[in-house]
C-alpha cells in the first residue's frame, strides 16, 4: 500500500521540512537527496531518528533504520506514516 500523497504524509512532510531547515539552516525540498545535498550526515540522521521516534512514537528499527528511508522527507513521512498504520494494527505495506 502507498502512503504517498495522502494528507498524513503531507502535514508529516511539512514538519520535518521546517525541523531540518530549523536545524540546518536551509529550506530544503520534499525530495531532495538530503545526502547527496549535503543535508544530513550519519550522525545528524540517527538525530532525525530520534526526532521521528519521540515526535510520533514509532520505533525504527532493523530493516526500516536503511538509509534508503532517510534520502529524502517524503520517504522520511512515508515511514513514519507506514510504522503508524503498522502500530495501529493495519495492513503491512
Amino acid at each position: 500500500m502507498s502512503t504517498a500523497n495522502t494528507p498524513d504524509t503531507h502535514e508529516l512532510e511539512k514538519e520535518l521540512l521546517g525541523f531540518l531547515e530549523a536545524r540546518t539552516g536551509t529550506a530544503w525540498d520534499a525530495d531532495t537527496d538530503l545526502f547527496d545535498a549535503g543535508g544530513l550526515s550519519s550522525l545528524f540522521a540517527m538525530q532525525v531518528v530520534v526526532h521521528l521516534e519521540k515526535t510520533y512514537a514509532v520505533a525504527v528499527r532493523g530493516a526500516d533504520l536503511r538509509l534508503d528511508n532517510f534520502r529524502t522527507v517524503r520517504r522520511m513521512a512515508e515511514l513514519v506514516a507506514r510504522l503508524r498504520e503498522s502500530a495501529a494494527g493495519g495492513p503491512r505495506g
